[in-house]
């Protein structure tokens, strides 16, 4: 079995950096965080800072050939994806193993189809929000990659695993990832937009009969959704996501109202618009998710035009 020791992150945001971080102090001559030219010219002039601590990077460039991977964690939004498949293409070898810590359920296919199965991993994130502020990103060290395949510990993931060892990586391999990953799409899907259009904590949330009432509307269109996908023992989910939104901090917000507060474009096609096709697919109503992301499409078309009356006109 051959050690992974050359590491790339791509996508230095409220997740990305957490590992970019522990990686560079870890190994920094074998880590590298690829970035296309214009983010190098940005971080280089305005480095990111990471519990106020400023992170100097060995950089990546798309075009560069003199790296190859045996480990690539893509920490990107979901609109990136595209992007970071394009730009991983230089540093895959043969026996290279790609981690997407991206949210939702359908990244990992994505990628699948351009460098082939046998190179993922099935793999999220699973912690405290990380608090994003400009290229300043603070977390409480509170954080767990949680990974596996299908056919449970083939050799890609104990490599993998022994290597989060020698990093110190927090990490988790459950029995079944695939309904695991499904387990923390419901509760993406079920707070995250919910909270965004509302501008609720965890706390607020949690206290608030109504607002639970409304979120297990919406866990039950996602639980319907994974059983027809064929995950199991889909009847005790929706307790499951209740009982850890439970153990996030009172204070704490979601990604995604983060993302509105910040202005930035939102994960909504892959959260509720991921829903809404797999309704489509096996003609499983999805109101709530239609109705979500009507909502969270005004709030983004009204940030919008905010910004362009900013601009001013000659």
């Amino acid at each position: 079995m051959k050690d992974i020791k050359k590491v790339i992150v791509c996508g230095l945001g409220a997740i990305g950096t957490i590992y970019a971080d522990k990686f560079q102090k870890f190994d920094s001559e074998n880590f590298r965080v690829l970035v296309d030219e214009k983010r190098k010219e940005n971080y280089l002039k305005n480095p990111v800072y990471y519990n106020g601590a400023k992170l100097d990077f060995s950089y990546l460039l798309p075009e560069d050939i003199y790296f190859k991977a045996d480990l690539i964690i893509i920490a990107t939004k979901f609109s990136g994806l595209d992007e970071a498949i394009r730009n991983i293409k230089n540093f895959v070898k043969e026996d290279t193993v790609i981690l997407s810590l991206l949210n939702g359920v359908t990244s990992e296919d994505v990628i699948a189809a351009a460098y082939g199965k046998d190179k993922i991993l099935y793999s999220y994130f699973i912690g405290h929000s990380s608090v994003r502020t400009g290229n300043s990103i603070t977390h409480d060290g509170v954080n767990t990659i949680v990974f596996g395949a299908e056919n449970n510990l083939n050799e890609n993931v104990l490599r993998v695993k022994s290597f989060f060892d020698k990093a110190g990586v927090h990490y988790s391999i459950p029995d079944d990832i695939k309904r695991s990953m499904w387990l923390k799409f419901m509760l993406n899907v079920s707070a995250n937009q919910p909270t965004a259009i509302l501008r609720m904590t965890f706390g607020e949330m949690l206290r608030n009969k109504q607002f639970m009432s409304f979120a297990v509307k919406i866990m039950e269109e996602v639980r319907d959704i994974a059983k027809a996908e064929g995950i199991r023992n889909t009847d005790t989910m929706i307790e499951e996501t209740i009982a850890h939104l439970k153990k996030m901090v009172p204070w704490g917000k979601t990604s995604m109202l983060q993302d509105v507060e910040a202005g930035r474009k939102t994960e909504v096609d892959m959260f509720a618009g991921t829903v809404i096709d797999f309704g489509k697919k096996h003609h499983i109503p999805t109101p709530y998710n239609s109705v979500l992301r009507n909502m969270i499409k005004i709030i983004e078309e009204d940030q919008t035009i905010k910004e362009l009356e900013k601009i001013p006109t000659a």
